[in-house]
């Protein structure tokens, strides 16, 4: 199983979205101990778990994360987190055919 997840840090207020296909736990952990050298994450060290998208592979995952990376929208993570039908419309779009 493959996952988008969300991380929100308070200290510098900003997100970060990824995808991966460990669990979102051992790759937030990656992140917090920096395990990821010079890399976006980097910047803080109170990133958190915001949202997470169960996907059914890595392809679907993949295109998850670039449609909510399009996006660039504070509001639209928001909503995503606020209204769960647009996680199922997204999976459902990136179905894998």
């Amino acid at each position: 199983m493959s996952f988008v997840y969300i991380l929100h840090s308070q200290q510098v207020d900003r997100f970060y979205i990824g995808f991966t296909t460990i669990s979102v736990q051992d790759r937030l952990s990656h992140h917090l101990e920096k395990y990821y050298k010079n890399k976006y994450t980097g910047i803080a060290n109170d990133w958190e778990e915001f949202l997470v998208v169960d996907c059914e592979s890595e392809k679907q995952a993949r295109s998850i994360e670039a449609h909510i990376k399009r996006m660039k929208s504070r509001v639209y993570l928001m909503n995503l987190k606020r209204y769960p039908e647009m996680i199922s419309k997204l999976q459902e779009k990136y179905k894998d055919s």
